[in-house]
């Protein structure tokens, strides 16, 4: 189902939230032989929207009157509200051995010793922050990994073939 908020977006002050640089997060990387990374299920649907703000997501069917709880898909902020909340969860690991870009989350060691620690750190967090990944999406102990249209491996990163495929292509 899909809610037009344009209405509600233009009269909402949108959040100044900036997203990582690509080339920050992939500097982090140098040196890193072990990799998993997590997919937060449904990210946006983990955050509450505020009890005052509920009201403000309604919307109409032939079904009935609705109101969302949780963010919807389509309103301004969630997408700078979500990479805030992540952001703050994993404060302690960023530039350590976690990168976080909205709902996806990259834990890189340099060892399969310090792989099971960062990892067994991120899914703590993860069940103490009650934010639950989508496993069907993670992939774990890896030596390379697909993220943000690249893959990092210990020989470093290059672009995703797959991404690019249909301008290789091209007529």
């Amino acid at each position: 189902m899909c809610i037009d908020y344009r209405q509600l977006n233009k009269d909402t002050i949108k959040i100044k939230y900036p997203l990582s640089r690509f080339d920050d997060l992939f500097n982090q990387l140098q040196g890193a032989t072990c990799f998993s990374k997590i997919d937060l299920r449904s990210g946006y649907h983990q955050l509450r929207v505020r009890e005052c703000h509920i009201p403000k997501t309604a919307f109409r069917t032939r079904y009935g009157h609705y109101e969302f709880l949780v963010m919807s898909f389509g309103l301004t902020n969630v997408p700078a509200t979500f990479m805030d909340l992540t952001n703050r969860v994993f404060k302690p690991y960023l530039d350590m051995f976690v990168i976080v870009f909205i709902d996806d989350i990259l834990i890189y060691s340099r060892n399969e010793e310090d792989h099971a620690s960062h990892l067994g750190i991120v899914l703590q967090t993860l069940k103490y922050r009650e934010l639950y990944a989508k496993f069907s999406k993670c992939d774990f102990w890896l030596e390379s990994v697909a993220f943000l249209g690249h893959i990092v491996s210990r020989e470093g990163i290059k672009v995703d073939t797959q991404k690019i495929e249909t301008v290789q292509n091209w007529p």
